[in-house]
């Protein structure tokens, strides 16, 4: 193979749009080595020149901290969608090179020397609440990045942080290959009675995937290893082919109905399992599967976790805070305190609702003669759950797929937005080079026409190379020193992932209602990246805002849900055209208060683990992770977790992802976004002129101001007060228990 130069890489041209169908793992080492020499030049260069003024400091360092973060966010987000062994390896020997680079930026001395110039001089009142935030911003990670830190300690930090961006790389891998690495083939149509159409046709399309999976490998070993004439090929590969018969032969022609079925551990087959499958045995051997993930064997992610939580202790004692949760609250909006406060009075408000959700559930599986009611378990929870919900409600889930067709949602979706913040959305496929054949490309254009923002969307699960769960990032911020013509500033980009059921056959994808929920919460973060008004880089966006307020648009977004009239709009049945029935929407509202004891109790263990893991828990003490998770659990859970319960393994908000010591972050947020549609409630949902005055006025500060103003004083400026929890408690339906 040919080596690529530096000239014909595509991470090291200048694009509009990233070459996200150029890029291979062969192009990472050379791309990111170049990159970085580069980078280190314009440092040394940045350094020797610094002057404590905007044009000498702040602009060539956005530039920097810019072109590393769009083109490793390039690589990092092929990883996420486009999974390789050979892009995983190729990540993994430049990441400790990417991660010194940082290091030695986030440590520069003359940089925050020239940041604390700024802020001491006579000239400091005179600079907007932007380039402020940005001055204050920059001390403070700084400082956190170990600037402070002196010789033997700044190397001891610097080897902390290159451990800890390996691990946790290394504690995703893991997940998605345990996920990965579950099928179970059913050839007997009574094993998987319940399972809806829709799972059925899923499971039948995984086990000719699974088929194409052997085959290619069974293809490519033997390319591999045969150089010999081409008869005895054909002759070895015929013979291989039968001895695989069992394996390969009729998975081709797998079907909804007739099968086989292969059921994995990804979230759409785990969810239809869980809520749908008659055979309690089938849903005890999936549960088991899923919350054990990632725990055994080679890909067991305990030992990876305890070295985490060590080492991330470790570097907080160096930077002189008690614990690492004090280290994440430095930045952002709550304390400690206050989130263990603000739990706390949810928890005590969730509790005894939890409580009824399972004694309601007991009743209702003994009505049903179910011989497990007595003694009902994680694994009969969200079956009872399901049945119990079509029998109080009426409503089916998997009955109102037809009404949700992912065409008809995102057009309801962008009709809401146009009207709340008057934004016009439209398809620019084909502008932008994608990851893959179902990826899309939208354009966002203002009231009179022209663009402000561009985004992808990539709606569907792809198990073998696209890890779980449903996320938005950006490609590019806005930014008045990246604009391409020196006039108008660089536009933001954005990219929204799902994870949704995939078409089946010629019927588009349908999705549960849970999924409709999903996308309008990975849009409410877009929304916030691409309305932005602050051409001040640092801050464009969702850059620069306290990660404990970032969830405050997406939840918002999830409240238009249950609005009727957007409601309404989306739900329309995707073969005869007819809307949703007028019972069946007030069913759904009335619905949305059900088992919310639970669900939200589900939420503050994860939130308060997570806390617990990063305040109290000694690493090598005498309470193991799992101990601290049971005694959690004990406060959280209704129903305690089984002993083997190792749902910490797979926990990657906070293991991989950036939601160490803030996983309270959604509960906070939902705080904030919940105040938030209540204005909305005030000023009249029906009133259509009442909702674009209170969207006009939700678009020039949460969405605008991006990172430029402390999230709180944003809030205040949007709804004329402090935030309280109560409309949160009340959508809930949970009031009264917090009274």
């Amino acid at each position: 193979m040919a080596a690529t130069t530096q000239d014909d890489n595509p991470l090291l041209k200048d694009f509009d749009f990233p070459p996200f169908d150029a890029v291979e793992a062969k192009h990472v080492r050379p791309g990111i080595r170049g990159l970085l020499t580069k980078l280190e030049a314009d440092l040394d260069e940045l350094e020797r020149t610094v002057e404590p003024s905007w044009p000498k400091l702040v602009e060539p360092l956005e530039k920097i901290l810019d072109r590393l973060s769009v083109v490793w966010g390039i690589v990092n987000h092929l990883k996420s969608v486009k999974d390789n062994s050979d892009l995983r390896s190729a990540i993994e020997d430049v990441q400790p090179e990417k991660v010194k680079f940082q290091l030695r930026l986030g440590q520069s001395k003359p940089i925050y020397n020239a940041f604390r110039a700024i802020q001491e001089s006579p000239d400091w009142n005179t600079l907007s609440d932007a380039r402020k935030r940005i001055v204050e911003t920059q001390i403070k990670e700084a400082v956190l990045n170990g600037v402070s830190l002196e010789d033997d300690k700044r190397e001891q930090f610097n080897k902390i942080e290159q451990e800890l961006e390996r691990l946790s790389q290394k504690f995703e891998e893991n997940v998605l290959d345990a996920t990965k690495k579950f099928e179970k083939q059913i050839t007997d149509k009574k094993e998987i009675e319940g399972l809806p159409a829709t799972a059925l046709g899923l499971a039948a399309q995984s086990a000719v995937s699974k088929r194409l999976r052997n085959q290619n490998s069974i293809y490519y070993s033997l390319f591999v290893h045969m150089h010999f004439v081409y008869l005895t090929f054909t002759f070895l590969l015929s013979f291989v082919c039968c001895l695989l018969g069992g394996n390969m032969q009729g998975h081709e022609n797998a079907s909804a109905e007739n099968g086989p079925w292969v059921i994995t551990l990804d979230a759409p087959c785990f969810i239809a399992v869980m809520q749908h499958a008659r055979n309690r045995s089938l849903r005890e051997e999936v549960y088991r599967a899923y919350v054990t993930r990632a725990s055994s064997g080679d890909l067991d992610n305990t030992d990876i976790i305890n070295q985490i939580l060590k080492l991330r202790l470790e570097k907080a004692k160096l930077l002189n805070y008690n614990n690492y949760a004090e280290v994440s609250m430095a930045t952002k909006m709550a304390t400690v305190d206050k989130a263990e406060e603000l739990l706390e009075k949810l928890r005590k408000a969730s509790w005894d609702a939890a409580v009824q959700d399972i004694e309601d559930l007991k009743e209702f599986a003994k009505s049903q003669g179910a011989a497990e009611a007595d003694d009902l378990t994680h694994w009969d929870i969200n079956f009872w759950s399901e049945r119990l919900r079509e029998s109080k409600y009426d409503i089916n889930e998997e009955e109102l797929r037809p009404f949700f067709s992912l065409p008809k949602v995102i057009d309801g979706l962008f009709n809401l937005a146009k009207t709340l913040f008057g934004i016009e959305i439209e398809a620019a496929d084909g502008l932008a080079p994608v990851w893959n054949k179902d990826v899309r490309f939208f354009r966002v254009k203002d009231s009179v026409g022209s663009p402000i923002a561009y985004f992808y969307f990539d709606p569907y699960s792809r198990p073998s190379e696209k890890k779980q769960g449903a996320w938005m990032d950006e490609v590019v911020a806005r930014s008045r020193v990246l604009s391409h013509d020196g006039i108008s500033p660089r536009l933001p980009v954005a990219h929204m992932v799902c994870n949704q059921t995939p078409p089946v056959g010629d019927k588009p994808s349908l999705m549960t209602f849970r999924e409709v929920e999903t996308v309008f919460h990975e849009f409410g973060h877009a929304l916030q990246h691409m309305l932005t008004k602050q051409d001040e880089g640092l801050v464009a966006g969702i850059r620069g805002i306290e990660w404990d307020a970032v969830e405050l648009p997406s939840q918002f977004m999830e409240n238009w849900c249950y609005h009727r009239e957007t409601l309404m709009g989306i739900a329309k049945h995707f073969e005869t055209g007819e809307s949703l029935p007028e019972d069946v929407y007030l069913k759904l509202v009335a619905a949305r208060t059900y088992r919310a004891g639970s669900l939200s109790l589900r939420q503050l263990r994860f939130a308060t683990v997570d806390l617990e893991l990063h305040t109290k828990y000694v690493p090598g003490g005498p309470e193991s992770i799992y101990d601290v998770d049971r005694r959690v659990s004990e406060k959280t859970q209704v129903i305690p977790p089984l002993p083997e319960d190792r749902f910490l393994c797979s926990f990657s908000h906070i293991f991989a992802g950036g939601y160490a010591a803030g996983y309270y972050s959604y509960k906070w947020a939902e705080v904030l976004s919940a105040d938030a549609f209540s204005a909305f409630e005030d000023a009249g949902l029906d009133d259509i002129k009442a909702v674009k005055e209170t969207g006009c006025k939700f678009r020039e500060t949460i969405l605008a101001l991006g990172g430029g103003k402390a999230p709180l004083e944003v809030f205040v400026q949007f709804r004329g007060r402090e935030p309280t929890p109560d409309a949160l408690l009340r959508h809930n339906g949970l009031l009264s228990a917090a009274a």
